[in-house]
């Protein structure tokens, strides 16, 4: 396993997965990528597991992809991208264990598709959350604009992702993108004392649910997936290239900064 990513196993049925690479804010790269792949599709296999809790090492949940990485000559965390079909969760398939995402700190762009692609989220009062795709010159691909209109409305999905602006956790509460905020101390035994909730009912009942609830969202999404995704590509081989993601991450990071001390 990945040291970028931490998996600890319940007694009640339930599990915990952490990004762990807090001195970067849990910023993707190809090892947490790797990581996070490898401990949800290993915990989905196993029978054992009810639900799944997704949360990040303080002080973040995940910042996105790590622009250092993606600013520097050899890219790498977007390569094959340009040739999917359609989009999809970061993690590929869709889980059949819901996933409860634990949202402790800011969640940016890349990070922000993770929560999304979460069955359900809490909120630590610290949580914030924010699209800065079209800051960084990088567009969506791991379902962002399929997803964040069904969460919290097309108005708000459009200004989220056309200003970059972050929505706190209460905004976040009303607009329907998080189903609870608590206290930053209380965020984990809030989010485990959930999974085991689910956990405890009916397995298989539950996993046919949700998938219900999946096919239900692909009838409502229609093409949106692919939409996304040849949007993805055609920006791909036209966007501007490392060097431009690299002058800019330092305005994003101050802009960030400036806008959080501020909330």
């Amino acid at each position: 396993m990945s040291e970028a990513v931490l998996v600890e196993r319940g007694n009640d049925g339930t599990a915990v997965v952490t990004l762990h690479r807090p001195e970067v804010r849990n910023a993707i790269d190809a090892d947490l990528l790797h990581g996070l792949r490898t401990a949800l599709h290993d915990l989905d296999a196993d029978d054992d597991v009810g639900a799944i809790v997704l949360t990040g090492a303080d002080p973040a949940f995940c910042a996105g992809l790590d622009l250092r990485r993606l600013g520097s000559p050899t890219g790498g965390l977007l390569e094959g991208t340009d040739g999917r079909e359609a989009s999809r969760a970061p993690w590929g398939e869709p889980l059949r264990t819901p996933l409860i995402g634990a949202v402790n700190g800011a969640a940016v762009t890349g990070g922000l598709e993770i929560a999304l692609n979460c069955d359900v989220l809490i909120a630590s009062e610290r949580a914030r959350f924010a699209d800065t795709h079209a800051r960084v010159g990088v567009l969506p691909g791991w379902r962002l604009s399929v997803l964040l209109p069904l969460a919290v409305g097309p108005g708000l999905a459009r200004r989220m992702s056309l200003t970059g602006d972050f929505l706190s956790a209460a905004d976040a509460l009303r607009a329907g993108l998080v189903t609870e905020v608590v206290a930053h101390a209380d965020l984990l035994p809030a989010a485990r004392r959930l999974a085991a909730t689910i956990a405890g009912n009916e397995r298989d009942a539950v996993r046919t649910l949700l998938g219900s609830y999946r096919r239900l969202e692909a009838e409502l999404v229609g093409d949106g997936d692919r939409v996304e995704a040849a949007t993805a590509r055609e920006w791909l081989a036209r966007a501007p290239g490392p060097a431009d993601v690299e002058r800019r991450r330092g305005e994003i990071l101050a802009r960030g900064r400036a806008q959080n001390s501020g909330a």
